[in-house]
């Protein structure tokens, strides 16, 4: 199968090269370009094969709802040359990430059902049930790690270790409440229920702005609004359109990221079904029939949109 795994390339004025888990970040002196490849992450582990138009669907999902929010917050990208490239403004990144919970659901869930009662620093009340509505959206931030897993932490840590001041926190704050009420619209537009998500921000002369991705199957969690309430009152499990399904297997697999653990056989067949999902997420949360790009010579595609644009 046809995918983009990775890309390897060196720029006229390049400064600098980041792989992170799923994206190949090139550095230039005042932007970044990035690209977004067909790799795919579970519990923080790069799994052995990438997945084809994964990085599409994220692309251009992101694409979508960056422009769609530009009111409420500046953000860094300004452009979008091929279907798996976004170029912007190149950020100092804050070095936390702020999570949105409007659900008890994924970690928080596991998290309460393991007896906990507060989740980064926030109280959640008894008598929860895995994918409840919360009172109100929680703000669950988690440190940025480049490598390895992400850490909860509460804002009183962030602010007592000095990773963000008083003032620019409480802006992400709004930014984030925000950005999820405008979310939580769009989906219910598309019959989705935006169950939580998470936003990255950076700042520039003093400006604060939305980097990376948002609202995509990568950094978020959706289910469908019509079968919600029925299946919270029988105990069913929600339908997701999330990454949580790719979750879901490897646990039952017996892999959850941890020392001694094998990442299942990926077959063809899961391969393309992962696929499938990432392609069904895309037209269900932007109500857009998904083209398929082109995966014959990818890179030679790629590396051409983005010397025409950076010229």
């Amino acid at each position: 199968m046809n995918s983009i795994p990775a890309t390897n390339f060196q720029f006229p004025g390049q400064t600098g090269f980041y792989k992170g888990k799923v994206r190949d970040v090139y550095s230039f002196e005042k932007r970044l370009v990035m690209i977004a490849t067909d790799r795919i992450s579970a519990f923080d582990v790069i799994l052995p094969r990438a997945i084809p138009y994964k990085g599409q669907v994220l692309n251009q999902i992101a694409a979508h709802f960056l422009n769609a929010t530009s009111d409420i917050v500046p953000n860094w990208l300004e452009e979008v040359p091929d279907a798996n490239v976004s170029i912007g403004i190149k950020c100092q990144a804050y070095p936390v990430e702020m999570v949105v919970r409007g659900y008890l659901a994924g970690h928080a869930w596991r998290e309460y059902k393991s007896g906990k009662r507060e989740v980064c620093g926030v109280a959640l009340p008894e008598g929860l049930n895995e994918n409840d509505k919360l009172p109100q959206p929680i703000i669950t931030p988690t440190t940025k790690a480049h490598e390895g897993h992400d850490e909860d932490i509460s804002r009183e840590q962030i602010l007592a270790q000095g990773l963000v001041s008083e003032d620019e926190y409480e802006h992400l704050e709004r930014y984030t409440l925000a950005l999820f009420a405008k979310g939580t619209e769009m989906a219910a537009d598309q019959g989705l229920i935006l169950v939580d998500t998470k936003y990255e921000f950076g700042q520039l002369d003093g400006t604060i702005y939305l980097i990376d991705e948002i609202h995509t199957p990568d950094s978020s969690r959706y289910f469908y609004k019509d079968t919600y309430e029925e299946n919270q009152r029988g105990g069913v499990a929600q339908k997701q359109l999330s990454k949580e399904f790719v979750r879901e297997w490897l646990i039952e697999n017996g892999f959850q990221g941890k020392d001694g653990q094998t990442v299942p056989e990926m077959t063809d067949e899961k391969v393309t079904s992962i696929s499938e999902r990432y392609i069904e997420l895309f037209e269900k949360v932007t109500g857009m029939k998904f083209q398929k790009n082109n995966l014959d010579h990818p890179l030679e595609r790629i590396e051409k949109a983005i010397l025409r644009a950076m010229a």
